[in-house]
């Protein structure tokens, strides 16, 4: 399948890792060739992939090979964005870091969802180099991500 206009993509996922990438690929309920009116800029090297889920077309951005960590990520971002302006849903997916707290009912593995929820004034997402381990073995918060879009937030 192949649609005639990119603008018909209205969800962008970032997949920083090619294991990552193959996940997201896998999902695609149906793969289209890149849309006719796609000219993608000479300055965009991203790799990217196109299809479907359910009824909403989704276009997968990975990093070039051998490519990875956050401001790779955040380059890829950026150029899917400028490539794709008309993207209205921006996700990145990928393996994060588990917080293994059993005792606490917090026994998050590998292979699991999770979605973050703004709690006060911290977004939900607390980001590994926005905090300070102290010798008492305590954390202090330096900061935190911006909470989600509210249209994740929806029952």
């Amino acid at each position: 399948m192949r649609l005639d206009s990119a603008e018909f993509y209205t969800i962008g996922w970032i997949a920083a890792l090619p294991i990552e990438c193959a996940a997201a690929e896998a999902f695609l309920d149906e793969c289209h060739e890149p849309p006719k009116s796609f000219d993608q800029p000479q300055s965009d090297t991203n790799s990217y992939t196109w299809g479907h889920i359910g009824k909403h077309n989704v276009v997968i951005a990975s990093l070039p090979a051998g490519v990875y960590g956050t401001t790779s990520a955040a380059t890829t971002a950026s150029m899917l964005v400028s490539s794709l302006s008309h993207i209205r849903i921006g996700l990145l997916v990928g393996i994060g870091g588990g917080i293994a707290q059993p005792d606490q009912d917090r026994d998050i593995r590998l292979g699991d969802v999770v979605v973050s929820q703004p709690d006060g004034i911290f977004g939900g997402v607390v980001q590994y180099d926005l905090g300070k381990a102290k010798v008492d073995q305590d954390w202090e918060r330096k900061g935190s991500l911006d909470k989600p879009p509210q249209f994740f937030s929806r029952h």
